[in-house]
């Protein structure tokens, strides 16, 4: 376990100043730089031309507005939903699964993706981990948890004696996400994606059927056990999802961005190789 007080043994160096604020944007996605010299923002409204108030039009017919009702579900296309049921539904197994999830045309996310990112690991691992959605690094590989946060999750499974690339079922892990296309600017997924794609989801685990659900994140842990509740208040507590025993815990890219949290995340991966060994619940 290493000396007291001690990180977690997945835990590495931590880069500071410019440096992590440049690693940072380029995580959420930013890929070109604008122009090397600071533009004065206050300038330029003093000079600009005034503003010319734009002619009244009249409100649109009643028929076309949709009310935004607080606490109303979201609203799906009803053709679009029931395809997303049928095409889950009939999936006999994971490549046809695959198959029917490139053949969906009902999520907009599709348009702007690179990739369909259905899954990685081993099929039947007993472990099978469910995060959030693709980012840039996994839009390119067609790959989930490729980029940083990828590289500390390798991390933190080594450190329970996990990996992605093990052929031995108990020693691997078989992940995938919640959503299969990036959103864009890697901002989290809405809840009509969400309420879109969970039947591909809930198929998927079936017919991955591990023993154990590892959900990181808020997104992947509210969509499977239907809460709302914040995942620092539901991680490290076992829980049934779909019959199988889940563990929410927190998502890598949390991490990254709050590094102390990583304490938190060592726990409910001790929790989970107890589970795996037959010390807990």
């Amino acid at each position: 376990m290493g000396r007291a007080g001690a990180g977690p043994p997945f835990d590495g160096p931590v880069m500071d100043g410019d440096l992590a604020t440049l690693a940072w944007l380029i995580e959420l996605g930013a890929d070109e730089a604008i122009g090397d010299v600071a533009v004065d923002r206050f300038a330029l409204a003093a000079t600009a031309a005034p503003v010319v108030a734009a002619r009244p039009t009249a409100p649109l017919p009643a028929a076309t507005a949709t009310p935004q009702v607080a606490g109303n579900p979201p609203t799906l296309p009803a053709a679009a939903l029931a395809d997303a049921h049928g095409l889950a539904a009939g999936a006999a197994d994971l490549s046809a699964l695959r198959d029917a999830m490139a053949a969906f045309d009902g999520c907009a996310l599709k348009l702007g993706a690179r990739s369909l990112v259905f899954a990685d690991g081993l099929p039947g691992a007993h472990v099978m981990i469910v995060g959030e959605a693709p980012g840039r690094e996994e839009d390119r590989a067609g790959l989930p948890f490729v980029g940083r946060s990828g590289q500390l999750l390798d991390r933190m499974l080594a450190a329970i004696g996990l990996d992605r690339r093990a052929e031995d079922p108990a020693r691997a892990v078989y992940i995938t996400n919640v959503l299969p296309w990036r959103p864009p600017e890697n901002r989290e997924p809405s809840s009509d994606e969400i309420a879109m794609l969970k039947a591909f989801l809930v198929r998927h685990i079936a017919l991955a059927a591990p023993r154990v659900l590892f959900l990181m994140g808020k997104t992947a842990a509210g969509t499977l056990m239907e809460t709302a509740t914040g995942i620092t208040r539901l991680r490290g507590t076992w829980t049934q999802v779909l019959g199988r025993p889940a563990l929410p815990t927190l998502h890598p890219a949390a991490l990254l961005r709050n590094p102390v949290q990583k304490r938190l995340a060592w726990a409910d991966l001790l929790a989970l190789r107890a589970h795996l060994d037959g010390a807990s619940p």
